[in-house]
């Protein structure tokens, strides 16, 4: 009973020091709920499993464990930039934090093992290739571990939507430290993923934590692609210089999105995995620090980064599966505030996506790939509330719509689509169904193209039928008639168009054709969008706050949310507290910041 007791008060006087670190390291009043359930444990000595959607605070809950338990945390991140980014925050609370990657040179990377192995770390950030290196093993085994965190712990799964092999080795961790708490954090799972990460990392009776998955600050919109260019340069020009982040499926697209978006007066930048490690560290540190406002990127860009204020995120072409478009969507608006998530969609991109998958050579995992293809095209093509979807797909239900997805906002509206229907597809039938989707949309317009002529379409019957129509309402219509199975592109012909048997009751037996208006343009309306923050602060003093930090961020050589995120500096400027000891109320505060930058805040809050 002695020992038990012990143990209890031992316990209570940690959770009481985690509790102080939240406050004066990361200036929080208190935990967010399951924060302090999952502190608890790994202060206990537990495994856990967490997983929680971005920007909900999983990072404070393996970094406080580890600066309240003896010893060093060792967390494994796969991204060198990740390491970076919380390496550098760290230190601007008064963290000692180090991370050791491939990106240090020889003098570095000796230094980081002198301080790991003299004790002078709380935490170290070490990639899942050097970890399993004998040599750093042990350098582990002379040291005190506090705890052993593995982020991103989806890619440890065959069925996550981001494995790495070089995951699979971390299994075998658990036997080398049999006494540590371990704690793997994801942000994207689905059940058949959580199972695989919990046998493959070998938990010992973890806890499991598996909070919702919504994200309300978000607003999720998918519009059909029409002159997709335009409709993105209309959706980024109506965000001011707010940061986002366009994602393209290939390295072309990226570079040829880029150009336009820079031709057009955004500061803009392409990111892929073709360009050189330090062209991405620098147009990575561009962003973090404000100087770039998009990045048109490949999936090579973004996991792991810690910028709060990316304002949307943009996918110009349809995403491979519903979890990375969750976790991609996820880098928008980690500090609570309102973000939007678009996606340009067409059934283009579905036959170049499944190109892709079956090009791989591991053929079950193709099968699982092609498996959540489907689903992503289910969300995209929903004309209920896409967050309701988009929650199921995570066993997470929901029976109210969210107020807050462009069909929640814009209810879809239906119409008779008969006749265009009978014209569009009679066209094809004339021509012989030996041409492709812009061919068929000039000859019903009538535009007389030299390919027109050529062939002597422009004396066709049909030849202008459709002339009162746009380009872009008959383009919707053969997209949507090729969703429903009216018609098929024959991708071995030049993507010719050919009727299918779902034609025949249409052109011969009279039956009618309802369609759902196409949702072609891109709202950009201000209109009130849910999501955290303050409802009434300064802006004009916020503003002011904001060249300030910038100020100290170019002094400091860091990214300006390091130093303060805008969730902080709009609870100042709703608060404008006076005294020191008023801003250390408002949250995101804490003793160290308050020390460095404190006084400088307040003269700026102070100013008539």
């Amino acid at each position: 009973m002695a020992s038990s007791d012990r143990l209890v008060r031992s316990l209570e006087v940690d959770l009481a020091a985690a509790r102080t670190v939240l406050r004066d390291v990361f200036g929080y009043s208190s935990f967010r709920a399951p924060q302090d359930q999952i502190v608890e444990s790994v202060l206990a000595g537990r495994d856990c499993f967490v997983l929680m959607p971005t920007g909900a605070g999983k990072s404070l809950c393996f970094q406080i464990p580890a600066i309240v338990r003896p010893g060093t945390g060792i967390v494994v991140s796969p991204l060198i930039s990740l390491m970076k980014d919380q390496v550098d925050a760290l230190k601007q609370n008064g963290v000692r934090a180090a991370f050791f990657n491939s990106s240090l040179s020889h003098p570095e990377a000796n230094r980081v093992l002198g301080d790991l192995q003299s004790g002078q770390l709380d935490l170290l950030y070490v990639s899942p290739e050097r970890l399993m290196i004998q040599e750093f093993q042990r350098h582990l085994a002379g040291i005190s571990v506090a705890c052993v965190a593995i982020d991103e712990a989806h890619c440890v799964s065959q069925w996550g939507h981001d494995f790495r092999p070089e995951y699979v080795q971390l299994g075998n961790l658990r036997a080398k430290f049999p006494s540590i708490p371990f704690i793997a954090l994801t942000a994207t799972a689905d059940a058949q993923t959580r199972k695989d990460i919990l046998m493959r990392l070998q938990l010992q009776d973890p806890r499991i934590f598996v909070s919702g998955f919504d994200r309300p600050n978000i607003r999720y919109t998918v519009v059909q692609k029409s002159r997709p260019i335009h409709q993105l340069e209309s959706f980024v020009r109506s965000k001011s210089n707010e940061p986002g982040i366009v994602y393209c499926l290939s390295r072309r697209r990226v570079e040829e999105v880029a150009e336009h978006l820079v031709e057009s007066g955004f500061r803009a930048a392409a990111y892929h995995a073709g360009l050189g490690a330090g062209d991405r560290a620098r147009i990575q540190e561009s962003f973090q620090k404000d100087d770039i406002q998009i990045v048109v990127a490949t999936v090579a860009f973004g996991m792991g980064i810690d910028k709060p204020n990316v304002r949307y995120v943009v996918h110009y072409d349809l995403p491979w599966n519903v979890e990375s478009y969750y976790q991609e969507t996820g880098r928008a608006g980690r500090d609570g505030l309102p973000s939007e998530a678009l996606m340009l969609y067409s059934p283009g991109d579905i036959r170049i996506v499944r190109k892709l998958i079956e090009a791989g050579e591991n053929a079950e995992q193709n099968q699982i790939e092609l498996k959540k293809l489907s689903s992503i095209i289910a969300f995209a093509e929903a004309d209920t509330c896409r967050r309701r979807k988009l929650l199921a797909y995570f066993g997470e239900g929901s029976t109210e719509d969210c107020g807050n997805c462009d069909v929640c906002l814009d209810s879809p509206t239906s119409y008779d689509a008969t006749e265009d229907a009978r014209t569009v597809l009679l066209t094809i039938y004339h021509l012989k169904q030996r041409f492709g989707i812009k061919h068929v949309v000039d000859v019903v317009r009538g535009t007389p193209t030299d390919r027109v002529g050529q062939f002597g379409h422009d004396r066709m019957e049909l030849f202008g039928a459709g002339k009162n129509t746009s380009v872009e309402q008959w383009m919707a219509l053969l997209r949507q008639l090729l969703q429903r199975g009216y018609l098929l592109q024959d991708e071995a012909n030049f993507n010719a168009l050919k009727l299918t048997p779902l034609t025949r009751p249409l052109l011969r037996d009279g039956a009618t054709l309802i369609l759902p208006t196409p949702r072609v343009r891109v709202r950009t309306e201000r209109k009130k969008k849910k999501g955290g923050g303050p409802a009434d602060y300064d802006d004009s003093l916020f503003e002011r706050l904001r060249s300030l930090r910038r100020k100290i961020a170019e002094e400091e050589g860091v990214p300006p949310y390091v130093v303060f995120g805008d969730q902080t500096l709009k609870g100042m400027a709703a608060s404008k507290p006076r005294t020191r000891e008023a801003l250390l109320e408002v949250s995101g505060v804490g003793s160290r910041k308050l020390e460095r930058y404190g006084e400088r805040f307040l003269s700026v809050i102070k100013e008539p």
